[in-house]
């Protein structure tokens, strides 16, 4: 049997220095030869015995020294919101039990990622009162900035919204007069979608009802319906094929909600994009100014 290990003092050295430890096992020839003394032997395993130890400790020692391991972060998951039954009897509210109703509304999971519920804004009323008005106007959903403010049409929409009101000679928050006037402003969902996402069929069915007592109790005589989703909530029950059919073909009419006649335009949103569309919007608000004065 042979050394398995040919190391020179140099090398030997430079493994010392290094803190690793090298045993070269004694040729059979040299062990036969070696002279026996038992006691020799067991103060060397001795010795042995209490170097591993100590080497053993240091280890422990080191590892106990060392920084524990760092868990990794997990995303912190939002939790899921809690969903109420929407309230019985909307129908019956009040104007100020509607908007407590919708202050406090967790019928869909809007309720978890909302900051505000945007219930409206309009013309001045008595407190706990619907405000008397002769036009409601009626939007999609509220967007980032509605949602932080807790108000309809807020931002550019917002002050393209009030200028089209001011060539109407109206406000959003002038008294209806004995030469009529009075604006509401409200939206089909009262509260803003993640992302400003298209509202899901089932958020619109939650919501709708608070949009009808609205409308029940404001008691407009002009109804103006801006962007896709508040014409499919409007009208959804008297137009036939109503989401088949192009939006600008929509224009142009007089439609009916509630005994409450209903005229279509864009949404300020989509006029800020399209600019020459602002004619065509005109043109919806001259139709229902004159369907107003020749109602009147």
């Amino acid at each position: 049997m042979t050394d398995t290990l040919h190391l020179d003092k140099r090398q030997r050295a430079m493994l010392a220095e290094m803190g690793v430890r090298v045993w070269s096992p004694m040729s059979e020839a040299a062990v036969m030869a070696a002279p026996v003394n038992e006691a020799h032997s067991f103060a060397a395993a001795s010795e042995l015995a209490t170097h591993a130890i100590a080497n053993a400790a240091g280890f422990d020692t080191a590892a106990q020294q060392m920084p524990a391991p760092v868990a990794k972060a997990q995303p912190e998951i939002a939790p899921a919101p809690i969903i109420i039954q929407r309230p019985e009897g909307i129908d019956q509210m009040d104007w100020s039990a509607l908007h407590s109703t919708v202050s406090g509304c967790q019928a869909c999971s809007l309720c978890g990622s909302r900051q505000n519920t945007v219930f409206g804004v309009g013309a001045p009323a008595v407190e706990g009162e619907a405000p008397q008005v002769d036009w409601l106007i009626v939007g999609e959903t509220p967007g980032e900035d509605e949602d932080h403010q807790g108000e309809p049409f807020v931002g550019q929409a917002g002050k393209l919204l009030d200028n089209m009101l001011a060539a109407m000679k109206l406000s959003r928050t002038g008294e209806r007069t004995a030469e009529g006037g009075g604006v509401y402003i409200a939206n089909v969902l009262k509260c803003r979608p993640p992302g400003n996402r298209n509202p899901k069929p089932e958020e619109v069915a939650q919501c709708l009802p608070y949009l009808e007592r609205q409308v029940a109790l404001l008691k407009p005589k002009m109804i103006l319906a801006m962007g896709r989703f508040a014409v499919q909530a409007l009208l959804r029950d008297s137009v036939p094929e109503l989401e088949g059919t192009p939006y600008g073909k929509l224009r142009g009419r007089v439609y009916q909600y509630q005994n409450v006649p209903v005229v279509v335009t864009y949404h300020p949103n989509y006029v800020l994009r399209n600019l020459p569309e602002k004619a065509k919007v005109w043109a919806d608000l001259c139709l229902a100014m004159a369907h107003l004065k020749g109602s009147e």
